[in-house]
């Protein structure tokens, strides 16, 4: 049974910074490829970064570009998302997830077939 587990969100005045970090377990890690996702209050959920199984690729949001950093380290299972510079507008829930074909680079949505919980990120201005 895949497992995705989400840490680190936290409240954060704005410009400063938090780091998320995902572990998954129940797949060879270091054949998916990975993403956070954030979702707002009324508001669609969207991909913020997504890193391929191989770490070869990456794709960002337009918005957290030079901001934040996707990351993983497949000898530990983990994902992680470095958020610098924080807005008062990247408030949401955050979402680790999993793509469900290995070695397959895709940032669709649909295509990332095992999620977290969520770790809630707060802002404040």
């Amino acid at each position: 049974q895949v497992q995705v587990v989400e840490s680190g969100g936290g409240l954060v005045q704005a410009g400063g910074s938090l780091r998320l970090s995902c572990t998954v377990s129940g797949l060879t890690f270091e054949r998916y490829t990975m993403g956070w996702f954030r979702q707002a209050p009324g508001q669609e959920r969207e991909l913020v970064a997504a890193i391929s199984w191989n770490a070869r690729y990456e794709r960002y949001l337009e918005s957290v570009k030079g901001r934040f950093t996707i990351s993983r380290e497949n000898a530990k299972n983990t994902l992680t998302l470095q958020m610098d510079s924080l807005r008062p507008e990247d408030t949401a829930m955050y979402y680790c997830a999993v793509v469900g074909q290995m070695r397959a680079w895709t940032v669709q949505q649909l295509d990332y077939t095992y999620w977290g919980q969520g770790t809630q990120v707060t802002v404040s201005s």
